[in-house]
């Protein structure tokens, strides 16, 4: 289930606005590990390759995508850890 970015509480929110590929999904991995088990983390990204690759990365990596949220010019990813 998706929730609202307001019902989110963030532990960690990474601004990649302006990265390219594979920037904001380095900064993704790195922040992630940067916080505990059960923490949720927001990656700001302007890469369109992020719609693409932060998905894949999520679900592979074993975390969860709580929601993908368009904002003007970026787009907002909000990931809880998992293990």
């Amino acid at each position: 289930m998706l929730e609202k970015p307001g019902e989110i509480q963030i532990d960690k929110e990474i601004d990649a606005r302006g990265s390219f590929c594979p920037g904001p999904l380095m900064e993704l991995i790195r922040g992630i590990r940067a916080i505990p088990v059960g923490g949720t983390l927001a990656l700001l990204s302007s890469d369109p390759g992020s719609a693409r690759d932060v998905p894949a990365w999520v679900q592979k990596a074993g975390h969860e995508l709580l929601g993908t949220f368009p904002e003007q010019g970026y787009t907002r990813f909000v990931v809880r850890r998992k293990r």
